[in-house]
């Protein structure tokens, strides 16, 4: 089969680095929406969350240290470098470490303030990397196991059937940390994407100004990456998948704003066990018996 040319994948990557902040925005938007509703309230305009970059944007910058703005900066930059490789079709599992050296920064910026509530975010951060790193490093293996490539511009030419019919168990542990990743309840430790949560907002909680918007901007770019790889999972060669994968991260989106709405927040004790036996039982069976049968 052939492979998808380099100007393609290039292009794709381009595509991502201008686009991803406006569908992220909009996600964002739509999640307030429709949480609001949820909650018997009007919410706010769809465009809310552009409206408070740029006012974030617009205030003084005033930070405890130089250092927490270059942690930021890396953390902004190591997302979009993990979301350009992904969408120009790199490796996976050099994908994932990106994404990890990632959120390493983001709680070393956390860290580094001194403040007793952001160091108890940046350590429930880390806490929460334990909890979904493993099941993240088996959503790579079973794409390999499924296709014989982590590549994934090459697992889009190298099936005929969608990834989700011979990872069906990997898919829904992928989605069990998904939860955690879109900082959504029960596990959304560090902070949340809901500022009336907690008084203090624990990770970002010394983030402020422009400051906090490099941190706001980042999750866009990190939630377009990943609906990118929940799509993975329902593309193949077929031209026509790239529709039904899109409709199914539309889906997985609205149920993760579900989950949220209708779950409150759990120890960080219980994330860690249920998610391990999520990962065990659904990820590592799944492809235990895929590399058996196959």
């Amino acid at each position: 089969m052939k492979s998808i040319p380099l100007e393609a994948r290039l292009i794709a990557a381009a595509i991502y680095f201008i686009a991803a902040p406006f569908i992220g925005g909009l996600l964002s938007g739509v999640d307030r929406v429709i949480s609001a509703r949820m909650q018997g309230r009007k919410g706010p305009s769809i465009f809310q969350g552009f409206y408070d970059i740029v006012k974030l944007l617009s205030k003084q910058r005033n930070c405890v240290n130089k250092i927490q703005v270059m942690y930021l900066g890396s953390f902004l930059f190591f997302i979009i470098f993990t979301g350009a490789l992904f969408f120009a079709g790199c490796d996976l599992l050099m994908i994932f470490f990106s994404l990890t050296t990632a959120n390493i920064f983001l709680a070393v910026a956390a860290a580094s303030t001194n403040s007793p509530y952001a160091t108890m975010g940046a350590q429930r951060e880390l806490l929460q990397m334990l909890a979904y790193e493993p099941m993240t490093l088996l959503t790579a293996v079973g794409f390999y196991v499924a296709t014989g490539t982590f590549k994934s511009a090459e697992m889009l030419t190298q099936i005929d059937l969608p990834a989700i019919v011979s990872l069906p168990g990997v898919f829904v542990g992928f989605l069990f940390i998904l939860v955690i990743k879109l900082r959504k309840h029960p596990y959304d430790l560090s902070t949340s994407h809901h500022a009336h949560q907690e008084v203090v907002k624990g990770i970002s909680t010394e983030f402020s100004g422009p400051v906090y918007a490099l941190m706001e901007l980042s999750h866009w770019y990190e939630n377009v990456f990943l609906m990118g790889i929940v799509s993975m999972f329902f593309i193949n060669n077929n031209p026509w998948s790239i529709l039904w994968s899109i409709a199914a991260s539309v889906i997985v989106y609205l149920v993760m704003i579900l989950v949220d709405n209708t779950n409150a927040r759990m120890k960080w004790d219980n994330m860690l066990k249920n998610t391990w036996i999520a990962t065990m039982v659904l990820g590592a069976l799944n492809i235990f018996i895929l590399h058996i049968f196959k």
